[in-house]
């Protein structure tokens, strides 16, 4: 069975509603064979990422950057990661109050450092998140886990 990691800073009832989201679309009855890990960026393991088979990162866009959570995972875990994981795939999304962009930046730059495969658009708004946001989300997540299914 393949695995997808969810990786997510979700601190807020709006972060986690978007989490919600993504884990119910990775979930959906049509995804097969394809086992969705949700952890937290500060408990997750460089094992955690060897193990996996794609991935969705969640992050809040915090002062024109990504979340120090998220950071410190990808610190933690980059070196080893760029050359056990290249080519998988994965997405992201980052939701902000006044501006994503510097977070978006970095996820690009760090993504393709690690040779990631980015498979479906990421989600990147700003604000509480409205029914679009959140059926963007939940394809987001099945998008990725459907990439997976054998």
């Amino acid at each position: 069975m393949a695995r997808l990691l969810v990786v997510h800073h979700s601190p807020t009832p709006n972060l986690r509603a978007i989490l919600d989201a993504v884990v119910a679309g990775a979930r959906h009855e049509d995804i097969e064979d394809v086992d969705v890990v949700v952890t937290e960026a500060l408990s997750t393991t460089l094992d955690d990422v060897l193990a996996a088979d794609g991935y969705v990162i969640g992050t809040s866009a915090n002062i024109g950057y990504l979340s120090g959570a998220v950071k410190h995972f990808f610190d933690v875990t980059f070196d080893t990661a760029s050359e056990a994981t290249r080519g998988r795939p994965f997405s992201y999304w980052v939701h902000g109050r006044s501006d994503t962009s510097g977070a978006e930046r970095a996820m690009e730059s760090i993504t393709t450092g690690l040779g990631w495969h980015k498979v479906v658009d990421p989600l990147c708004f700003l604000g509480p998140p409205d029914d679009a946001h959140l059926a963007a989300a939940s394809e987001l997540g099945a998008t990725v886990a459907a990439t997976l299914m054998s």
